[in-house]
């Protein structure tokens, strides 16, 4: 579906970073709605499933809001939910798209730079969308545990021309490759000691800290 998304985008990189960021223009040519058509919005009673195409307007607004979107709970995906599904509350969120101020801090905390082979998780593809388009996408390996996120994100990379490589991967194991920046939106108890052996001397690792005892 065609929509005047970039006018949307631009405002979204203007309210979160100066001009000059070299994060400006990751987040102003990148179409966040394209990599969220479903979302899980919070309603009286659970959260109840938005389709984007459904209604334009508020897609745009929502998908261009910073904020996290949730995708999936427990193992129900937005994208495969039947129309009108509510589900109750009690049951976590799994998988979102996060907030775009947040993986652009947790970036510079890594300090990502040119040159850097970069690993990040998959989630949406948002996220790695944006890596892309700092670093270049032979340079980003973008990894999530479920099939499904996997081989939907590394299509919607695809058709915006963005090539990363992608895989299948349980991040407490081992990882495929060795890198100079590692960045983690999913939290993981215990911190794996893989993703150390995985760095290369001088790199650098960021993730969240939520639920991993630090």
């Amino acid at each position: 579906m065609d929509v005047d998304w970039e006018p949307y985008a631009r405002r979204l990189a203007d309210a979160g970073l100066r001009p000059e960021s070299r994060w400006w223009r990751p987040i102003a040519t990148t179409p966040r709605h394209h990599f969220v058509p479903h979302w899980w919005e919070r309603a009286d009673g659970g959260r109840v499933l938005r389709d984007g195409a459904a209604d334009t307007a508020t897609w745009l607004k929502t998908a261009y809001a910073d904020t996290t979107l949730v995708t999936r709970i427990g193992t129900l995906h937005a994208d495969l939910a039947e129309p009108g599904t509510v589900v109750p509350y009690g049951r976590w969120p799994t998988s979102s798209s996060t907030l775009p101020t947040l993986i652009v801090t947790m970036y510079r905390h890594a300090s990502i730079g040119n040159g850097n082979r970069t690993l990040v998780t998959t989630g949406t593809g948002y996220g790695t969308a944006l890596a892309c388009h700092r670093l270049g996408a032979d340079l980003v390996t973008s990894v999530d545990i479920d099939p499904y996120l996997v081989q939907t994100a590394t299509d919607r990379l695809n058709t915006i021309g963005l090539r990363p490589h992608t895989a299948v991967c349980d991040i407490t194991g081992e990882l495929p490759g060795r890198f100079d920046r590692i960045v983690s939106t999913v939290s993981v108890r215990p911190v794996p000691v893989s993703w150390l052996t995985a760095l290369r001397p001088g790199g650098r690792l960021v993730t969240t800290i939520t639920d991993t005892g630090l």
